[in-house]
């Protein structure tokens, strides 16, 4: 019976154009759901800082390290198991599980609580994005993975825009609390969904290639795995200044989208509705635009000199300085009527930011993809994602909040202390550009040796 079920399971005859279709699009939803609950304490910040009584170091402890500490450091062991079991099924427990805790953020009633519940929340999305880009690339083959991926990805702007929107006005009627509820419970219905409406694909369907079985590997060995995988990492210099540009990036990046709504609302006077409406508007759309952009001009480009790889990712972090410039050091912005609603010039500055910033992530993913060999391009991915998510989702949020602590008490910033302090973190651009800049170089370099890049 069980080997029935498994064969019904892998049946070629689920793996139809319409099937595929719908498992990308339960895929997406899942990858939302995740967004959705990571990103949308950023909405909530000045709420629970009030209720719980918390500090700007606290809450960049909630929003960052409680999350990314367990997020990162498990996705490795995650990965390895899902080369080796149900991927369908470690989703579905996954999604069950981050949703469930973000709904008990919920009921956190002090700190400690609130910092059990979002660990939670970053144990369960540990489980999602490495099963899910194994799914997706036994589906489709290699001429129309990429495409499949980059839709898999706009899980990432849709979440950080619905948690925004869906965040801000439910706290608004029904409060902070009522939000974790709304967007955690439906989660648990995902699930389900997965669960049971989904297949586990054959491995190396979509390459035509047989199933093979999976010899699980001792600790010892899968330890040297990851160890070989930093190492590829260190030891080639263009992947070396990847790695460097991005964690950066993702340092401000991660910052800015946690702290950003509460600069709107200390600094500018503005309603939780507000900054939710425009604020998802303009991350959802303009930042799902920006990626796309970011990677079709790098591909243009990159043919005519390989160092545009990489140089594109620069040239955007230098353009975007001077917007920031405006955008954290201007006051009294005007305002004009737009369908007949008054819209503040401070959006329009922050167009491109949104822009330009979103322009890394596809190049910086397809530079390690093609400088790493077929064999270890997965386990590159998952040793990258693990020092992005530790340093620039952990430390990200916990600096801003830490510096905004120290301006506020020890220098008499008051009020005006997170602004300065996302300010500061901003300019870190500049430094992640310098990085971008060095692996041109050595992209170059690479080519004239021979290297594929």
């Amino acid at each position: 019976m069980a080997e029935a079920a498994t064969a019904k399971e892998t049946a070629p005859a689920a793996l139809s154009p319409a099937y595929r279709r719908y498992a990308l699009f339960v895929l997406v939803l899942g990858y939302t759901s995740s967004h959705v609950d990571r990103n949308i304490v950023g909405i909530l910040v000045e709420p629970i800082k009030r209720d719980l009584l918390l500090s700007d170091t606290q809450i960049g402890f909630l929003s960052g390290l409680a999350f990314a500490v367990f997020y990162a450091t498990l996705g490795i062991p995650i990965a390895l198991w899902a080369d080796r079991g149900n991927r369908r099924n470690i989703i579905a427990y996954a999604i069950a599980i981050w949703s469930g805790m973000t709904a008990l953020c919920g009921l956190a009633q002090n700190f400690w609580q609130m910092a059990a519940a979002r660990i939670g929340v970053g144990i369960g999305e540990a489980g999602s994005t490495p099963p899910s880009h194994s799914m997706i690339a036994d589906m489709y083959p290699p001429e129309e993975r990429a495409s499949a991926m980059a839709v898999y990805s706009l899980g990432v702007y849709f979440g950080v825009m619905i948690g925004f929107l869906v965040g801000g006005w439910v706290a608004e009627w029904y409060g902070w609390r009522a939000a974790f509820f709304v967007v955690g419970l439906p989660g648990l219905l995902l699930a389900l969904i997965v669960r049971y409406t989904l297949v586990e694909p054959p491995r190396g369907h979509a390459d035509g290639m047989a199933p093979a079985k999976v010899e699980i590997a001792d600790f010892r060995a899968a330890v040297a795995v990851v160890k070989d995988g930093f190492a590829h990492l260190w030891r080639t210099a263009p992947t070396r200044h990847v790695v460097a540009g991005v964690t950066l990036t993702s340092f401000v990046g991660y910052g800015g989208v946690i702290w950003g709504p509460a600069f709107l609302i200390r600094t500018h006077g503005m309603s939780i509705v507000e900054v939710s409406t425009f604020l998802s508007v303009l991350v959802g759309v303009v930042g799902g635009l920006g990626a796309y952009a970011g990677g079709r001009l790098t591909d243009r480009l990159a043919k005519k000199d390989v160092r545009w790889n990489s140089w594109v990712v620069a040239w955007a972090k230098v353009a975007v300085v001077p917007f920031i410039i405006i955008f954290y050091l201007m006051d009294n912005w005007p305002a004009f009527y737009a369908f007949g609603f008054p819209v503040s010039i401070l959006w329009v500055v922050y167009v491109p930011v949104i822009f330009l910033g979103s322009f890394y992530l596809g190049p910086s993913f397809a530079m390690i993809q093609t400088l790493t060999p077929p064999a270890k391009r997965a386990l590159a991915s998952a040793v990258m994602l693990f020092i992005i998510n530790i340093i620039g989702l952990g430390f990200g949020p916990q600096f801003v909040g830490i510096l905004s602590d120290v301006l506020r008490v020890s220098f008499d910033f008051g009020n005006e202390s997170l602004r300065w302090a996302l300010f500061g973190t901003a300019m870190l651009n500049l430094w992640a550009a310098v990085h971008y800049f060095l692996a041109g170089h050595h992209l170059k370099k690479a080519a004239g040796a021979g290297i594929r890049a």
